[in-house]
């Protein structure tokens, strides 16, 4: 196994380069006020570091609100803010033909605000809506889908999305996952939440998922998977 990654985290002779996104975004409802996802951004986090020690470069857009107090070790990272700009920081990469795998495990809000009115139905736009306001309606959109953009930004990568599932039967929630990795054309989702039960399953087109029981089991699988990916991808034809 050892071999094996050795081989798979550097491919003629550099190192082979991967993205993990973690943590939150936001969305302003003023300057000082937002609305946000829960999410400490650990596992992330985890992953990254994970892969760093699996050999591979690492670039991780954490999102600024993340509260995990583990630190990203070996890996340059990048904050990010909203999904418009992790959307943005993403573009910006350089060289992302050569970007291998992008593990996509930020939890992304699915909606923006698109307008504040006062209880008599005007419309607030301010830098900080005052206190005394009193009763305020949000008026919500939905955010931009990240998941769906990726394979654009990276045709030629593995891409493995989150499902974060809590209402319905584990069924329901590996059928969500499958639908993801069909709208988005990704190659692999994650799915978790209370609809999944504990741990975490690895989904793939067509194959039976993978059941992990912890986040550091589910790390160190997908660090294998990537290696395996990429070795059968890259040195076919080596002898076993």
């Amino acid at each position: 196994m050892l071999a094996l990654a050795a081989q798979a985290a550097c491919v003629h002779g550099a190192r082979v380069k991967v993205i993990v996104t973690c943590g939150p975004s936001y969305e302003p409802i003023d300057e000082v006020r937002r609305i946000t996802n829960f999410s400490t951004g650990e596992l992330g986090i985890l992953l990254a570091n994970r892969l760093t020690r699996a050999g591979f470069e690492v670039l991780c857009f954490k999102g600024v609100g993340a509260t995990c107090p583990l630190r990203v070790e070996g890996a340059q990272t990048v904050n990010f803010t909203t999904n418009e700009n992790l959307r943005a920081g993403l573009g910006t990469v350089e060289g992302r033909g050569e970007i291998s795998a992008v593990f996509h495990a930020a939890a992304l809000s699915d909606y923006r605000v698109k307008s504040v009115q006062s209880s008599e139905g005007i419309e607030i736009a301010a830098a900080k809506i005052p206190s005394r306001s009193g009763e305020l309606t949000l008026t919500l959109e939905p955010a931009l889908k990240l998941i769906d953009d990726l394979r654009i930004l990276f045709p030629s990568s593995k891409i493995v999305g989150w499902k974060y599932e809590l209402t319905g039967t584990r069924d329901d929630a590996l059928a969500a996952a499958a639908r993801q990795i069909e709208t988005a054309r990704s190659d692999a989702c994650v799915v978790n939440g209370a609809a999944f039960g504990p741990g975490f399953g690895f989904c793939e087109r067509d194959i039976e998922p993978a059941l992990c029981a912890d986040k550091p089991r589910l790390c160190a699988y997908l660090a294998r998977w990537l290696e395996r990916a990429i070795f059968d991808t890259e040195t076919s034809g080596l002898p076993d």
